[in-house]
């Protein structure tokens, strides 16, 4: 009998499922997109469910159950950390202690009970370290036979940051800073005082800072008192944050708002308010610092391994600014990011731990390696014509074409998008991380500035200031990116080279902005205005033919209508809900929006 590892991430936020066979992952799922519940940190029963149904793969098949992170050590800092700062942090303790008596500290037993439930009664239930679940994650489904091995996030047990190097099965610790000196915890103490959300709003606050450029001195202003007061920068990455300004045993509030507001001389925003200058300067200094910290870690690494390759995981490598700079940098001739750089991703890496520590699996590096992230089920036309038959869409004045063959597909789908159409694009399998790369995607046209503000204001519903990404053919990157690391995830932000229009400036409503983003925007010259920065930079997704066959003839046959192989690519939702999984879902999301074609496979519905 065929036998399988489960990985699971959950009871924390981001939580997943992963199936592995002998070092090889089968399948990959977010607990979000069945529950529909954004970041569902629950246990991932759905996931669990959905990838055994969708392998064919029987409960008793699964013979090692492993969990990203040892709970006991959480536990332990925990502890240490409330009794170092007694009687700070006393009512985060007995809201949190409580929970921890109760469910954590047993977290074995409600595991294994969880399984049971789902038929699954294996007894190796294995504890992987959270950073070690992060660095497999990374490592292992890379197409490196060895690599240095960057990990920066929040905190695991104790470790924040942790530097490794990997080779063939093995991954060796060489370094490692513990919490509380986390540089996630830097980031998303400044993504809450900027009004954002923790643990949701950090792309947010990576988005605003451009937006400072044009207020340079008051950037250069804020760097200089958070480098003397709030965080202390050492030569090797090196960091130590000051506590006064950080609240990290609270359950409540990651800031001393206080202790900031003064030291600062600004009011921290409260979430979803008008943005200020003063938090776009303050926001591009905290992410100015960030890409010193992770260059000076990056250089550390590559003095200690010597290695060309390098891979990153942790929440901090989707922090993809930094990743370009790092890319331009040199340092490394190869870099490989996790696609599910988050405790999502850690299921998988987890997983995969348990074949090749614990079963001795023997690891054979692949290519291409889109097995990182197009991990989730797929539906059957027959499926989706189903669904639609119960849906009766036609009472709700929508037309519904069956479109023969794949050639039909991709000439229809270019040219409405070259009509200046804005589709909802579901094909293959789901995507397992937090970008959507041509499975589930909202396309438009590139070129029209109206298609930024369009989609983010009535079809994603979110903040109006936000960029997108490009999605472009892999042959013709280079001519207007140059001879960079790119990635076919969208991991790495690069300056556009060529595409700046002439002539009269766009006009576009920005009238949800406030006026020193409003005129940025307003003044856009880049040829491609829906996907370029107010920075003139990208975070650009390289389409692979190998990785990404049908999205790839998409741009094919976009190009040979418009003569440019890029679309603006962004993930298949509105605000507040994770990525579709399912037809419903994805017929759901066009209903509600301005979309104007859904393509579910090869049908494709329209608004009469």
């Amino acid at each position: 009998m065929r036998t399988y590892t489960l990985g699971i991430s959950c009871y924390y936020h981001d939580s997943a499922a992963a199936l592995s066979e002998n070092g090889k992952i089968i399948g990959a799922l977010q607990e979000e997109r069945l529950s529909r519940k954004k970041n569902d940190d629950s246990f991932p029963k759905l996931s669990i469910e959905k990838l055994l149904s969708f392998h064919q793969i029987a409960p008793e098949q699964i013979d090692t159950i492993v969990y990203y992170e040892k709970p006991f050590l959480t536990f332990e800092r925990l502890i240490e950390t409330y009794h170092a700062l007694w009687p700070r942090g006393v009512k985060s303790f007995l809201k949190v202690m409580p929970l921890w008596i109760k469910d954590k500290i047993f977290l074995k037993s409600k595991i294994f009970k969880e399984l049971k439930e789902l038929g699954i009664e294996s007894k190796n239930l294995l504890f992987p370290e959270h950073h070690h679940s992060h660095m497999a994650s990374a490592f292992y489904p890379s197409p490196f036979t060895e690599a240095a091995i960057l990990t920066l996030d929040g905190v695991g047990e104790w470790k924040s940051t942790a530097l490794a190097f990997g080779q063939g099965s093995d991954i060796s610790l060489l370094a490692h800073q513990d919490f509380p000196h986390s540089l996630g915890l830097f980031y998303s103490g400044f993504t809450s005082f900027c009004g954002f959300k923790v643990n949701n709003g950090e792309y947010k606050l990576m988005g605003l800072a451009p937006y400072a450029k044009v207020n340079n001195e008051r950037v250069e202003h804020y760097k200089k008192l958070i480098k003397e007061e709030m965080i202390a920068l050492h030569d090797n990455g090196g960091f130590a944050l000051n506590l006064k300004y950080f609240q990290v045993e609270s359950a409540y509030d990651l800031i001393n708002q206080e202790a900031w507001e003064s030291f600062l001389n600004l009011s921290r925003l409260p979430l979803g308010n008008v943005l200020t200058e003063d938090h776009a300067a303050l926001s591009l200094a905290c992410q100015k610092i960030t890409e010193e910290i992770i260059l000076k870690l990056a250089q550390t690494l590559k003095e200690r391994t010597k290695c060309g390759n390098l891979c990153l995981s942790g929440g901090v490598a989707l922090n993809c600014v930094a990743n370009g700079l790092l890319a331009q940098s040199g340092l490394f001739k190869n870099i490989w990011i996790q696609p599910a750089a988050g405790d999502a991703g850690s299921a998988l890496g987890a997983a995969l731990l348990g074949d090749y520590l614990h079963k001795k699996s023997t690891r054979t590096p692949e290519p291409f390696s889109n097995r990182g992230s197009l991990l989730g089920p797929s539906y059957h036309h027959e499926e989706m014509a189903r669904f639609l038959k119960q849906a009766n869409l036609e009472e709700k004045n929508c037309k519904i074409e069956i479109l023969p063959h794949e050639e039909e597909l991709l000439i229809s789908a270019s040219n409405d998008l070259h009509d200046n159409k804005v589709i909802g694009w579901f094909q293959g399998p789901l995507e397992f991380g937090p970008r959507a790369l041509g499975s589930r995607s909202i396309l438009a046209n590139p070129k029209e500035l109206e298609n930024q503000r369009r989609v983010n204001l009535k079809i994603k519903k979110r903040e109006g200031f936000r960029p997108f990404a490009p999605a472009i053919l892999d042959q013709d990157f280079e001519n207007l990116f140059g001879e960079v690391i790119a990635s076919p995830y969208m991991q790495f932000v690069h300056p556009l080279k060529a595409g700046h229009r002439e002539g009269p400036l766009q006009n576009c409503d920005y009238t949800d902005l406030p006026d020193f983003i409003k005129d940025q925007l307003g003044h856009s010259q880049s040829l491609f205005g829906a996907i370029t920065h107010v920075d003139g930079s990208c975070r650009v997704q390289r389409v692979i033919k190998e990785e990404q066959e049908l999205f790839w003839k998409l741009l094919e046959a976009y190009k040979k209508k418009s003569g440019i192989g890029i679309l603006l690519n962004t993930s298949f939702n509105i605000r507040g809900e994770p990525i579709v999984e399912s037809p419903r879902d994805a017929v759901k999301c066009f209903l509600e929006t301005d979309l104007d074609i859904l393509y579910l496979g090869r049908i494709r519905i329209s608004k009469n």
